[in-house]
């Protein structure tokens, strides 16, 4: 009987002490775990490292292919690593997909880079949950005893806003604390809750950067980009906001915002006597992988009396490979809706193109990185040309992104691309500035610049 209730107190204990579904230790027993380190640490003079992990885009997952799914991939990532450590440190689920990993004991900060690498490189081989093939990254950050803090809570904090700012410098990578992180990371506190305020304050605004015919000059469509008009720091893009609005889940109302603004600004151009024109939206794996965008695009769609053929959906390669099957269910039904769809940043994502086939895409558009450089690699040349042809072959529009120059255009017109977008015709412009632009054209910069004039962008 004493041996059933020693037992039954040593489970009872494992149970508090260790993570359910993964069976690491938990938050409490890594406090317990650090305090003793830390203590060891300060009578031998010697350094540890705490790493903070956490899984990129892992709630797209869960949201597309449901928890059970996503329970496994937890469990295969702590499987994985536990074989990167050694048995002297220590792996723990904070709960979620945040892990932190105790390496109990490093001669310099290297080492920590070192183990961070291995695992970057052991979570990147594609986990097998039953007929699935999932591909997974995970941002790290890391922070250093006693350099980084002396006690386990700002060891913790200091790996946390490494972490952040190694999903700022875009994912899949490692950052070790500096102080001036410290910063950034009070910054990005109140840019969180200042976006939480900023859609019933009506902060934001949109801007329309025309996309132009290259055999004709003329808007044939928009791309619409929004600003974050702070109370404080002015006119903000997107890059100071958006990855921040994905991270705490906001971005789902700000693109449904974006989305009717957009539909109401078209319609609104089309009852003044303006020419008809295509307006294109950026859309997030968040907003794409909801369980209600159909319902949602739908019913703003209807709500603005937007016809259906004058919106566009810009998605990224890495967006459409998720989940084919659920992202060809989407596509088609969007299709079926009368919405057009096009590959953002083409080129830069994966390497298999049978998807073409398969998805009912209307465009392709080249990623600036390739023209930027037309002019200055020929293998980025060739590049847009094959690009282009393979478009024409298969009956889509091509469009160019971030066309600067005179060159860059003659090329894309000397090679039949049908489309371009860039500061060469014109910077995003607010919804008044773009009405203008639809009654007069754009000014022809290519021919002033050919007569050796400055050209005049709005």
């Amino acid at each position: 009987m004493a041996q059933q209730v020693e037992t039954a107190k040593d489970q009872l204990d494992h149970l508090a002490h260790h993570d359910a579904l993964t069976g690491l230790p938990n938050r409490l027993l890594l406090q317990d775990r650090l305090s003793q380190t830390i203590e060891l640490a300060r009578r031998q003079g010697r350094q540890f490292a705490v790493l903070f992990m956490d899984l990129d885009r892992f709630k797209h997952i869960n949201d597309s292919l449901g928890h059970a799914v996503g329970d496994r991939l937890l469990q295969s990532v702590a499987r994985r690593l536990v074989r990167c450590v050694r048995q002297s440190d220590t792996i723990s689920r904070q709960g979620g997909d945040e892990f932190v990993v105790l390496l109990s004991n490093i001669k310099q900060a290297d080492d920590a880079a070192i183990s961070a690498q291995k695992i970057l490189a052991a979570l990147a081989v594609p986990h097998l949950i039953g007929e699935l093939e999932l591909q997974l990254s995970v941002s790290i950050g890391i922070s250093i005893y006693p350099d980084h803090g002396q006690n386990a809570e700002t060891l913790i904090k200091s790996a946390d806003t490494a972490m952040y700012h190694a999903k700022e410098n875009g994912r899949d990578n490692y950052k070790i604390f500096e102080q001036e992180m410290s910063i950034r990371a009070v910054q990005r506190q109140s840019i969180e809750a200042g976006l939480r305020r900023a859609l019933e304050r009506q902060e934001f605004v949109l801007y329309y950067q025309p996309k132009i015919n290259l055999g004709s000059n003329m808007i044939v469509g928009v791309e619409a980009l929004i600003r974050w008009q702070h109370p404080e720091q002015g006119l903000m893009p997107p890059r100071q906001f958006l990855s921040i609005a994905e991270d705490c889940g906001l971005i789902l109302p700000i693109g449904r915002w974006l989305l009717r603004e957009a539909c109401l600004q078209v319609r609104a151009w089309k009852q003044a006597g303006l020419p008809a024109v295509t307006v294109a939206v950026n859309t997030s794996a968040l907003e794409f992988n909801a369980p209600d965008f159909l319902e949602s695009t739908r019913a703003t769609l209807e709500e603005t009396c937007m016809e259906p053929q004058y919106l566009e959906f810009e998605l990224t390669e890495s967006v459409l490979m998720q989940d084919a099957e659920f992202t060809d269910s989407v596509l088609h039904a969007l299709s079926d809706l009368g919405v057009t769809l096009a590959i953002d940043d083409f080129g830069t994502g994966y390497s298999s193109l049978s998807y073409l086939r398969q998805f009912p895409i209307d465009t392709l558009k080249i990623d600036q990185s390739f023209v930027n450089r037309i002019t200055r690699s020929p293998d980025d040349a060739t590049i847009i040309s094959a690009v282009i042809g393979l478009g024409k072959s298969l009956k889509l529009r091509v469009i160019a992104e971030g066309v600067e120059t005179p060159e860059q255009y003659a090329f894309l017109l000397a090679h039949n691309c049908d489309e371009g977008q860039g500061y060469y015709f014109g910077h995003p412009v607010g919804a008044e500035s773009l009405a203008t632009l639809l009654q007069t054209g754009i000014p022809l910069a290519h021919s002033r610049l050919m007569k050796g004039k400055s050209p005049s962008i709005p």
